[in-house]
Parts: structure tokens; C-alpha cells; sequence
């Protein structure tokens, strides 16, 4: 039993991490002071493929500083396993590059020595003899290409050959390709890593989404028990799904300090991230979509090519993802869907924020702009005449996802009412009329995200002190979300015990006795409900042992969580607190628990997105001047920290629509290597965002939560990108490529 209070959760309670960020206390690698360490650095390739003749490390030995050089033919490396393990083992990634390089950056040399200034001037000296070859690049002609390793007939290395449906039934037909560019996650802290040998042991600090799966990469790399390793995971500068694992030059970093007995660190510049960390989207797709003149979709397939990178791990895989989510908000059943994963001489492609899921919804909302442009349809009222209605839910989609719960016309209905759309349409044909230069685009999105796809469970634990306070564990990894935060208000409502007297432990696998990757907004319907579990196990243990004390009937114990104590029901002046609950309990018998939930349904948060742009019909200039957001991500923990995300990821989702691309020339060179060439914007560049939040709750879950972690970036990408095109459709423009940047504008302007 239970008495009513203000429940600590859905409100805005102040995130419990910031004030020693504020004050530069910290705990990131850099911060953690080692004894005497070895800098690593890396000498890499300068060409995106070749063969390596010969290696010339004879000058650079002799510098100052230098204690060694690593060469994959000098020093006995373990492989990479190839990851997905399915992938062909001719694929996996060496370490340090062995016999070939395969795109500009891998690493081919490590060097060791006492100062990152010695180590850098060294590699300068490091002379490589290459054989050069034919780069492959282009995704779309990757398969016509010389295949990147040997004993592969092709560069295609996966994929989903699905049927196309017919579109025998439908009035109007449109097809369109579309780029959905490669983007750099750009985490404000690059890759970063340090390891040091203690008491026998290796001690590995890194900025990564999850400490067990580092820990498991290094034991296997050394060939030693698991227990051998301790990872530790403090404050992250970002993460955006690509510090998901460990790297090679992260794995190098514990060999170093392994093999020498020598603490070692490397932090990698910001030129070798934007070439090194694993790029994001990168997607070729062909959309076809068919219906009525009234605007009925009949029929839709999307057909894709995914560039997976130079060594094809989870980027060969994110097509899965998409093909996921294909059929987004709508009702159309008649659906297909097609893709080829294929090897490149380019930085691999790998998990960024949504990781498959967001190009779906790009994909189907492109469609539908230039579907209801042909058929002169507003684009509102197609999206309202196929949305999956409310009483549909359950609903199984044709790709076999169950979508727990939804409202997708209200999320519309509320994006139009709180935009006024009708005005903002209403403007933008008197400007058109006034033959004004400066143009008006309209762009809407409605999207639904599969979050925590792959299911699982999270590692959650509770453990009352002896003074009442309660020591939290969680297996989740936070790196901005808020998770301390947010676990203490759960535990907090569930047990009454005051949000100051809750500590949350993470990123420490020595303590933490399990755990997987922070990722696919997973952690509030799995790591949230884990911390509500463990909880409640808590209350029944404590009330129990309350009962003892005061000699009562369990079944009448009552936890008032306004004062956080026990107490018979109708008496509350007699009561039990929680640190008298703690010395009642038998020493041998703590009240520790763990969470004992099993794997979880996924959940699908939705939402619908409207874009303002000012075009500027003479230069093609583009300014964002208005972001309208309705997000549901069921019942939310803290809409502050909601809030938060979701300006995050709004701010992305716009920088790919307008801004952001990496890209390559023809020999697989990288033409955007720092800030000055790919471009990042500032908050100058975007509008303050206006929210307006649904909260739909999911059954999945006790808490009714689901992730909001990635909802942003998803729908605010296809609204600015619309935006964009719908501003200038009048002057016979169909499509824009994404970044819709002023010289892309300008040609599609004087092309149309």
C-alpha cells in the first residue's frame, strides 16, 4: 500500500550532473592524470588505396622522444573480428594497416614516445612506399569497381533483394532519386583514450557509450579473462552513436599499456576524427510512389544503395533499419522495399543519431511532397488522408513492427493549429504574386521512430544504506542524456527517498556487473524501467521488514512517500524511515536488488515537424526562420532533459537538410577534414525552436516511456528539406539534394 503524493516524475527537476561541469570538475579521459605515459600517435595513409610496398620508420626511430614504432609486419597485432560477424572475414578491419590501405587516414604506423609533440614530428619522418590503384568511390558504381579485398568477387557485400509491388492500381506514378548525404557525427570530444596497468591489472579509460562491450573487445584482443580488464567511463563530450565501440587506435592504446607495463594515451586531432570516426546516413535512394488524383497512396517502394564505407561494419547493416520503418505513418500495406550494401574507398559508415531509421522517413516524406505537388494537392492533406488513425493501434506494419501506440492526425492537427499554417501558406502567395525575391518554403514532416529495436534489458540495481540513502547502479551509459537525473527521480517516486540522498553509479564495470551500448534511444523504457523494478523489490523487502518493527500485518503497512517512512495504515504518528528500515534488516542479508525484467518490446514515439525557410531567389540563399515541433515520446521522466534532446536533435536534423556533407573527389580524397570545410552551424544559423508536446503513454512499459533521443533529428530533416524545395516549386523545381546549399538552390533555380 501506498500513499497519494506529488509524484517527482514529469516534472522538470534540474539536471543533478551540471554543476561540476560548470565548475570544469569534470571526470573526462583528459582529465585523468597518469604517471609518465606514452603518447601514441598515428602516421595514415595519404591515399585511399594502394598497396604498401614498404615502410621506411628508420629516420623516425632516431628522433628524440621516440621509445618505438609499431608496423603490422614488425609487432604481432590480433585482428579485428569482422563485426557484423557475418560479414566476410576478408572484410574485418586490421588494426594497423596490413599489406594495403583502403581509405585516406586508416592508420599504418603507430608511433610511441614521451611527448604528443615528439610522436607527431616523428611521423612526419616515416617514409611509405605505395603502389597505388584505381579508388573506388562512388556508391553507385562501387559494384563495377576493382573489389577492395581479395577473395571478394564484388563490392557489394550485403543485402535485402525484396519484391517491388505493383502499381498497376494507381493514377499517378512519380519516381525520384534522392541523396541522403553522408554526414560526420563532429562530437565536440574526438576519440580519446587512456589505460594504465594497476595491481596487475588493466585499467582503461574511454569516452564511449558503454563500458562492457570495451571491456569485452580488450579481453578478447589480449587473449586474457575478462576480470583481467577494468573500463571505466566518465564524462563524455558526445557520442551521437559513433563512440559506440571500441576503435582500433583505442584498442592500441590498452596493447601499449599492456605490452610496455607504461601508462598510455592517445587523443586523436580533429582532422583525424572527421576522417576516422565512422561517418553517418551516406544512403542512394530511388522512391516510387504511386496513388489517386485525391491523394490515396496505392503504392510506394524504395529501392536503395547503401555506401558502407571502407571496411563494411554496422554501416552495411543500417539498410535493416530502414527497411524497418518503410512504411512510416501511413496506411499504404502495398510496399517494398530493396537495398545493396557496398565497400568504398572511404571512411566507414557507421551508427549516427537514428542510424537507419531517419532515411526512411526522409525517403517517404520526399515522396509525398512531390507526389501531392504533381496532383495539386496540399502536402497537409496527403499526409491527413493516409495516416494510420488512432483506433489502429496495435498496428502491425507490413515489415513486421508492431506499433504499440499513436495519434498521428492529432500530432498533425496540432503542428497546423500551432504554426498557422493557413496563414503561412496565405503569405506565401503574396509574395509569389508581388513577384518578390524573397520567397516563402513550407515544409511538414510527420515521422514515427522504432526505439530500442533490438530490444534487450538493462543492468539496474538499488541498495538502501545504512543512513536511508540509496546507492543506484545502472548498466546505461549516459554521455549528455541526463541519466543520473532521471534515474534518481524514478527511484525517488517509487521509494520516497529525496532526490539529494539518491547517488547513481555507472560506466565502471567493476562495479557494474553488466551492461551494453547507450544507443537507439533505448535507455528510459530499458535502463528507467530497470531502475523503477528494482525499486519496487526494495519497498516490498523494506515494508516487510517495517511490519516486523511495528508489530503489524504486512498487508497494512503503508509507504508515505511525502515523508518517506512506513507506517499502519490510519496511524501515521508511529512510523518507520528508511534508515531504521536498514538497521532491521539482518546483516547478512543487505537490501540489495536487481532489476529482474526480462526483454522488452521496442517502442515507437512519433511526432510531426513543420519548416519556415526565406529563399533568396537571386543568390539561392537560405535562412531557416521558423521550427515547429509536436513530438510524443509517451510519458516523459523530466521534459526538461526531453526538451533538451530534442533541441539537440532538431539542431542536427536542420544542419543535414541545409548545411552538413562530407564528401570526397574522384581518387577518395576528403574534401571536408575540419570546421572550415564541413560546416557545422552555430546557433546563429537556427531559429529558436518552438515544442509542443503529446504524451501517448506506451503499454510496453510500467513507465509509459519512450525514447526521445534520436525523434528530432528524424522529423526536422524531410520539414527543412521540403521547405526548401517548396519555396521554389513554382519555378519549376522538383527535387534539391540535400544540403540544400545556395549554389545547389541557385542552379535548381536557373535550371527550372
Amino acid at each position: 500500500m501506498e500513499t497519494t503524493s506529488t509524484s517527482v516524475l514529469g516534472n522538470s527537476v534540474i539536471r543533478r550532473e551540471d554543476p561540476a561541469l560548470l565548475r570544469g570538475d569534470g571526470l573526462y579521459v583528459g582529465n585523468r592524470p597518469l604517471e609518465n605515459p606514452v603518447h601514441l600517435f598515428f602516421v595514415r595513409s595519404t591515399v585511399a588505396r594502394a598497396a604498401i610496398a614498404s615502410i621506411d620508420v628508420a629516420d623516425a626511430k632516431a628522433m628524440p622522444g621516440i621509445i618505438d614504432i609499431w608496423t603490422v609486419t614488425e609487432v604481432g597485432l590480433p585482428a579485428m573480428p569482422p563485426d557484423p560477424p557475418f560479414f566476410p572475414a576478408e572484410t574485418a578491419r586490421p588494426m594497423l594497416a596490413d599489406g594495403a590501405v583502403r581509405f585516406v587516414g586508416e592508420p599504418i604506423a603507430l608511433i610511441l614516445a614521451e611527448s604528443p609533440y615528439q610522436a607527431a614530428d616523428a611521423a612526419e619522418q616515416v617514409i611509405v612506399d605505395y603502389d597505388f590503384e584505381d579508388a573506388v568511390v562512388g556508391m553507385d558504381t562501387a559494384t563495377d569497381g576493382a573489389p577492395l579485398f581479395d577473395g571478394i568477387d564484388s563490392n557489394a557485400v550485403f543485402g535485402l533483394p525484396g519484391e517491388a509491388p505493383s502499381f498497376d492500381d494507381c493514377d499517378v506514378v512519380i519516381e525520384q532519386q534522392v541523396q541522403n548525404q553522408r554526414v560526420a557525427p563532429a562530437p565536440i570530444e574526438p576519440r580519446v583514450a587512456s589505460a594504465e596497468m594497476i595491481d596487475g591489472r588493466l585499467h582503461f579509460y574511454t569516452s564511449a557509450q558503454g563500458s562492457h562491450p570495451a571491456r569485452t573487445a580488450i579481453a578478447k584482443m589480449l587473449e586474457v579473462e575478462e576480470d583481467h580488464v577494468r573500463v571505466l567511463v566518465g564524462d563524455v563530450g558526445g557520442g551521437f552513436g559513433a563512440k559506440n565501440g571500441a576503435s582500433a587506435e583505442e584498442l592500441m592504446t590498452a596493447l601499449v599499456a599492456h605490452r610496455l607495463n607504461r601508462p598510455a594515451t592517445f587523443t586523436e586531432t580533429r582532422t583525424e576524427n572527421m576522417t576516422n570516426m565512422g561517418h553517418g546516413r551516406a544512403q542512394s535512394q530511388h522512391v516510387k510512389i504511386g496513388g489517386d488524383r485525391e491523394g490515396n497512396i496505392k503504392a510506394y517502394n524504395l529501392s536503395l544503395v547503401q555506401d558502407s564505407g571502407a571496411y563494411p561494419g554496422i554501416g552495411g547493416v543500417l539498410p535493416v533499419f530502414t527497411q524497418m520503418m518503410l512504411s512510416a505513418t501511413y496506411s499504404c500495406t502495398n510496399v517494398g522495399f530493396q537495398s545493396s550494401s557496398v565497400a568504398t574507398n572511404t571512411t566507414p559508415v557507421g551508427a549516427y543519431r537514428g542510424a537507419g531509421r531517419p532515411e526512411a522517413t526522409a525517403a517517404f516524406e520526399r515522396a509525398l511532397d512531390i507526389y501531392a505537388d504533381e496532383i495539386g494537392v496540399d502536402p497537409v492533406e496527403v499526409r491527413r488522408k493516409n495516416l494510420l488513425t488512432s483506433d489502429a493501434f496495435p498496428y502491425e506494419t507490413p515489415t513486421g513492427k508492431v506499433y504499440d501506440s499513436g495519434d498521428y492526425v492529432a500530432a498533425l492537427d496540432m503542428l497546423v493549429e500551432q504554426s498557422d499554417y493557413q496563414a503561412l501558406r496565405a503569405e506565401q502567395q503574396r509574395r509569389i504574386d508581388a513577384g518578390e525575391t524573397k520567397l516563402m518554403g513550407i515544409g511538414v514532416a510527420s515521422y514515427v521512430e522504432i526505439t530500442a529495436p533490438m530490444g534487450g534489458k538493462d543492468y539496474g540495481e538499488v541498495r538502501l544504506n545504512d543512513d536511508g540513502s540509496i546507492l543506484a547502479i545502472t548498466g546505461s551509459t549516459p554521455y549528455g542524456q541526463g541519466h543520473l537525473t532521471a534515474w534518481s527521480q524514478i527511484i525517488s517516486e517509487r521509494t520516497g527517498v529525496p532526490l539529494d540522498k539518491i547517488e547513481v553509479q555507472f560506466g565502471d564495470t567493476d562495479l557494474t556487473p553488466e551492461g551494453g551500448i547507450t544507443g537507439g534511444s533505448r535507455s528510459a523504457q530499458l535502463a528507467g524501467s530497470a531502475m523503477s523494478n528494482a525499486s519496487h523489490q526494495l519497498v516490498a523487502a523494506a515494508r516487510e521488514l517495517a511490519a516486523e518493527k511495528l508489530e503489524a500485518n504486512v498487508d497494512d503497512i503503508v509507504l508515505d512517500k511525502e515523508n518517506g517512512a512506513f507506517h499502519v495504515a490510519g496511524t501515521p504518528a508511529v512510523a518507520v524511515d528508511w534508515a531504521s528500515v536498514a538497521a532491521q534488516a539482518p546483516a547478512e542479508t543487505p537490501l540489495a536488488f536487481i532489476s529482474d525484467l526480462e526483454s522488452q518490446e521496442p517502442t515507437f514515439p512519433f511526432g510531426a515537424h513543420l519548416a519556415v525557410v526565406e529563399v533568396d531567389a537571386e543568390t539561392g540563399f537560405v535562412e531557416l526562420t521558423r521550427l515547429v515541433a509536436v513530438d510524443d515520446a509517451g510519458t516523459l521522466v523530466n521534459p526538461m532533459l526531453a526538451a533538451g534532446q530534442v533541441h539537440g536533435g532538431l539542431a542536427q536534423g536542420a544542419a543535414q537538410a541545409l548545411f552538413e556533407e562530407v564528401l570526397f573527389d574522384d581518387d577518395g580524397n576528403p574534401l571536408s577534414t575540419n570546421f572550415m570545410d564541413y560546416a557545422i552551424p552555430s546557433a546563429a544559423e537556427l531559429p529558436s525552436f518552438e515544442r509542443h508536446v503529446m504524451e501517448t503513454p506506451t503499454p510496453n512499459n510500467e513507465l509509459g516511456a519512450k525514447g526521445i533521443g534520436e525523434s528530432g533529428t528524424i522529423g526536422s530533416t524531410p520539414a527543412v528539406h521540403n521547405a526548401v524545395i517548396d519555396a521554389v516549386s513554382h519555378l519549376g523545381v522538383r527535387h534539391i539534394d540535400m544540403p540544400c546549399t545556395p549554389i545547389k538552390v541557385w542552379q535548381a533555380i536557373n535550371a527550372g
